[in-house]
Order: structure tokens, then C-alpha cells, then sequence
């Protein structure tokens, strides 16, 4: 009877160390799965989204933009007209320190000629003419210089609202 006991003692030794060996391999392995987890882990470096959801998040964008647009522009404009309303005052006072200059010229060139107070009164009805054709030339060159700013501030105006359309339609 020792033999056939001692045949099932030397097999359940035999699976004890078989299944002492599997722990260990299993052991070992499973110790190493953290460091598997952390490697074997994907990582989203770029998020994909639907095309109705990037054109909806778009139109939320320029939704809130385009009043921050619309008042940037106003301002912009209120600051081009005082510029211009500004440039348009300090032609106007170049040109009439230009007549005033003038006159005092004239004054002077009369003093020295005609003598003093007889003079002047001489060259009154005289200068009148020449005083009404100056200015007439003088409002003529203003109203050319206005007509040309008009021009290139309305062509400045257009090219700004094209580069704009540009811009918003590249958002």
C-alpha cells in the first residue's frame, strides 16, 4: 500500500511545485502590470470633432465678435472724422494766414509807395478787385483740395471695409 500512496505523494508534490512555478510566473507578471497600464495607455494629442459642431462653435465666434467689430469701427470712424474735421480747420486757418499775410504785404508795398493813409485810400478801390479775385481763386483751390480729400478719404473708407470682409470671411 506505501507504493501506491507514495505514487500520489510524489504527484501532488510534483503539482505543488508545478503550481508554486505558475505563481511565480504569474507573479511576475502581474507585478508589472502598473508600468504595462501606464505604457499600453493612449494618449489624445489632437481631438477630432464633428464638422457641425466646429461650425456651430464658428458662429458662436462670430457672433460675440461682431459687436466688438461693429464698435471698433465706430470709433474708428468718430476718430477719422474729428481728424478730418481737424485737418479741414487747420487748412482753413493756413489759408487765411496766407490772406492775412498778404494783405500785410500789400499794406506794406502800399506804405512805402503811396506815403501813408492816401495811399491806402487810393489803392482801395484797386485791391478790392484783385482782394475779390484772390479769394475767388482761393476758394477755388479749396474746394479742389476738399473734393480730392472727399476722394481719397471714400477710397481709404472702401479699401478698409474690403480688408475687413477679408478678415471676418478668413475667420
Amino acid at each position: 500500500m506505501a507504493n501506491p500512496l507514495a505514487d500520489c505523494v510524489s504527484s501532488l508534490r510534483s503539482s505543488n511545485h508545478l503550481l508554486a512555478n505558475s505563481i511565480s510566473i504569474l507573479d511576475s507578471g502581474v507585478n508589472d502590470f502598473p508600468r504595462l497600464a501606464k505604457v499600453l495607455q493612449t494618449t489624445k494629442h489632437f481631438e477630432l470633432l464633428p464638422s457641425s459642431a466646429l461650425s456651430a462653435a464658428q458662429s458662436r465666434l462670430l457672433s460675440s465678435l461682431t459687436p466688438e467689430f461693429n464698435t471698433l469701427l465706430s470709433r474708428v470712424e468718430t476718430h477719422l472724422d474729428r481728424l478730418e474735421r481737424r485737418e479741414q480747420a487747420l487748412i482753413a486757418r493756413c489759408e487765411l494766414l496766407e490772406g492775412r499775410l498778404s494783405m500785410n504785404e500789400e499794406d506794406s508795398e502800399a506804405m512805402g509807395r503811396g506815403g501813408g493813409a492816401m495811399g491806402r485810400k487810393s489803392l482801395a478801390g484797386e485791391s478790392d478787385g484783385s482782394r475779390e479775385a484772390l479769394r475767388l481763386k482761393q476758394a477755388r483751390a479749396k474746394k479742389e483740395r476738399l473734393g480730392y480729400a472727399v476722394e481719397r478719404l471714400s477710397l481709404q473708407a472702401q479699401q478698409r471695409e474690403r480688408q475687413l470682409r477679408k478678415s471676418v470671411a478668413a475667420q
